[in-house]
């Protein structure tokens, strides 16, 4: 585990910005909008294939109701590809508690996790317990899971929904393989398996290709290595640290990667937790219910405010 104090201390300059280098050297890209003096911090962490992009709609939504933070996860976005053994979510965990410390040194935050970016949160909960415990004011996890992401069948049933899933396996190997800076593919070749794995019932064309150009986007063998690492994720335990914190648990009727029963674990873990189903809406609800999405992040910003 890395300590979040490991990095030499680096003089502020207006170039940084937008970057923010870990304690293992990788290069993050990172965005912050709204009052910079405001108390509390919004942090929002992406999910696989994606980058900070997922949350532009929320973002624009809440405007300059709270300051918020974002960032391309490594191997994802402007950020630096993963290195070899670090594609895990641990790794993630841990970058999030250093950017934390860094660009976020005091005051209480709220963080959002959609899809790897919740079970970044709940790794955070169990590697960096005492940040959790000291400054999380509140979560809420969008469209993600605690664990048996092993055995996600995208929503066929019998044969082709494990044989769905051992193609996605065989993806990943030859990913993994791929020593290319991103997939060389046209994104009309990328959008129809976009719109049929991870949106519901009638998406918007924009949000569409926003998810397929951010795929391109990110580094093809990092993405194999995550899409491993999120298959051997198991956090459920974890979530008691979370117990008495506000959370909110939204999840997508028809999300075929984590599943509405996925988001039931987690709000039964954490009985107190609000729990929300959107009818129709698939993986992508930052996109797809951009103002459902937003309208209970604000909700939950006011009730830490409180807290």
């Amino acid at each position: 585990m890395r300590s979040v104090k490991q990095r030499d201390a680096v003089s502020w300059d207006p170039s940084r910005q937008h970057r923010f280098v870990t304690g293992d050297g990788t290069a993050l890209h990172v965005e912050t909008s709204g009052p910079a003096d405001s108390e509390l911090t919004l942090v929002l962490v992406h999910g696989w294939t994606q980058d900070h992009r997922t949350w532009d709609g929320v973002v624009s939504r809440l405007g300059d109701s709270v300051r918020t933070l974002r960032y391309d996860l490594r191997g994802h976005g402007g950020s630096a590809p993963a290195k070899p053994g670090t594609a895990t979510i641990a790794t993630l965990a841990d970058d999030l508690a250093e950017l934390i410390e860094d660009r976020v040194p005091n005051g209480p935050i709220v963080l959002a996790g959609h899809s790897m970016g919740g079970m970044t949160i709940m790794e955070l909960s169990r590697r960096h317990p005492d940040l959790v415990a000291r400054r999380v004011a509140g979560v809420a996890f969008v469209a993600t899971s605690s664990g048996e992401m092993d055995r996600i069948t995208l929503g066929l049933p019998g044969i082709a929904g494990s044989g769905a899933a051992r193609f996605e396996r065989r993806l990943a190997k030859l990913l993994a393989k791929n020593r290319r800076d991103a997939l060389p593919l046209p994104l009309s070749v990328v959008r129809p398996g976009a719109r049929l794995l991870v949106f519901g019932q009638r998406p918007q064309r924009a949000d569409v290709d926003s998810v397929a150009e951010q795929l391109l986007c990110a580094h093809p063998a990092s993405v194999a290595g995550f899409q491993d690492a999120i298959s051997r994720h198991d956090c459920r335990v974890t979530l008691a640290a979370l117990q008495g914190k506000p959370v909110i648990v939204l999840a997508g009727e028809r999300d075929r990667l984590c599943p509405p029963p996925h988001a039931k674990v987690i709000a039964d873990e954490l009985p107190e937790a609000e729990f929300v189903r959107y009818p129709g809406a698939g993986h992508m609800l930052p996109q797809e219910r951009a103002q459902e999405v937003s309208d209970r992040i604000a909700a939950l910003v006011r009730r830490a405010a409180r807290v």
